[in-house]
């Protein structure tokens, strides 16, 4: 069930992405490692939408099976519908929004952005032209990383250095913060404390900002909804109307 469930989610937020995706120039056929790079991201970024619109319809979803079950208590074809499923619901995506904010979505923007470590080459070229190895001091010629392989080197690389440089900033904070011993202890409750502290920050900054957009977008909203509809006619005087184009008449006459 839970297996449909994001393979159907799956598919409707990559519809929802290639829809507003805009063109990109290496996503043409001449250059096969691009295109390949750029699906790759795009898989992980319909891979991660899934799962936050799976986050956001949790809830609906453990209403309605509530309703469900209450209204058909006696039918055994919803008796699926039950608390062991929403809590393995909310556990799968527990488990892969953190995977997904702290790896995936970092890891699709360094390995679009990466073009490989010194050395590298892209994969490709003129046909008939034949690929350059360059040699080692000390041992035979060995040709270095290339193409998509170069990329994704670069890219744990400096998600590495990120993971590192995050967990430190962390700790640093939660030692500053605590001024004790127990805080100043090894990164060994790493899934039970920092993981989730730094989901709900993060989840928090979220909300935050929803607060803060959410006006300025209504506002907006019924801006440009004013400036399309056509304002209704039904309050205006005729007779008003009227007197107004005699006057107008009247004053270009005299102006003749």
């Amino acid at each position: 069930i839970c297996t449909l469930l994001f393979a159907s989610l799956y598919i409707l937020c990559h519809f929802i992405i290639t829809h507003f995706k805009k063109h990109t120039d290496f996503a043409a056929v001449h250059d096969d490692e691009d295109a390949a790079v750029n699906r790759i991201a795009l898989g992980l970024c319909t891979f991660t939408l899934a799962v936050a619109l799976g986050a956001v319809l949790l809830l609906p979803f453990s209403i309605i099976s509530n309703e469900v079950l209450l209204s058909f208590p006696q039918n055994y074809y919803v008796q699926w519908l039950n608390g062991s499923l929403i809590h393995g619901l909310w556990n799968l995506v527990f488990l892969f929004s953190n995977l997904s904010l702290v790896f995936l979505m970092p890891f699709a923007y360094f390995f679009t952005e990466s073009e490989g470590f010194a050395g590298s080459r892209k994969v490709g070229g003129p046909v008939g032209v034949p690929r350059p190895v360059l040699p080692t001091p000390g041992s035979s010629l060995t040709p270095l990383p290339q193409g998509i392989m170069a990329r994704v080197y670069e890219t744990s690389v400096v998600l590495l250095l990120l993971t590192l440089l995050v967990l430190g900033m962390v700790w640093v904070a939660s030692a500053i913060v605590g001024n004790n011993a127990a805080s100043r202890q090894s990164l060994h409750d790493l899934w039970e404390y920092y993981l989730p502290y730094l989901y709900s920050c993060i989840s928090l900054f979220g909300v935050l900002l929803l607060l803060l957009c959410t006006p300025f977008g209504l506002s907006t909203m019924f801006t440009v909804t004013g400036k399309l509809l056509v304002k209704p006619r039904l309050l205006e005087d005729l007779d008003e109307q009227l007197s107004c184009t005699r006057l107008e008449e009247a004053s270009v006459s005299r102006r003749i």
